[in-house]
């Protein structure tokens, strides 16, 4: 039999985990149908599929650019390519940092997009 007043330790524990599963793209659904009760975790999550939504729609574009430069003139397909990559790096980053806040209790606020977390 388990003991009531564990539980707090468990969720605990547990929030951490789903805080970081939130920013690992479809991951974020897990802490999002499985942590219903706990608001912040449902908004990290919510907000992981915010970002994730965003990473496709901008990996498509930037697909499409690097595919229009390519065919315009070979360095400035290159040149858009390596920019491409410096963008996902910086995504990395961003997901990195928001795990971090995350487990510190804060939230990472990105203009423009955070806002969806809190609509959906």
């Amino acid at each position: 039999m388990t003991d009531p007043a564990a539980a707090p330790d468990l969720r605990s524990q547990n929030r951490g985990l789903m805080i970081v599963l939130a920013y690992l793209w479809l991951l974020a659904l897990v802490p999002l149908l499985v942590e219903t009760q706990d608001r912040e975790v449902q908004w990290h999550a919510r907000h992981g599929i915010v970002l994730m939504v965003a990473e496709i729609f901008l990996g498509i574009a930037l697909m499409v650019l690097t595919s229009a430069a390519a065919f315009a003139f070979f360095g400035l397909g290159c040149f858009v390519s390596l920019l491409t990559l410096s963008l996902w790096v910086a995504i990395l980053v961003v997901h990195v940092v928001a795990i971090a806040r995350g487990l510190q209790g804060e939230r990472l606020i990105i203009p423009g997009l955070s806002q969806y977390a809190d609509r959906l």
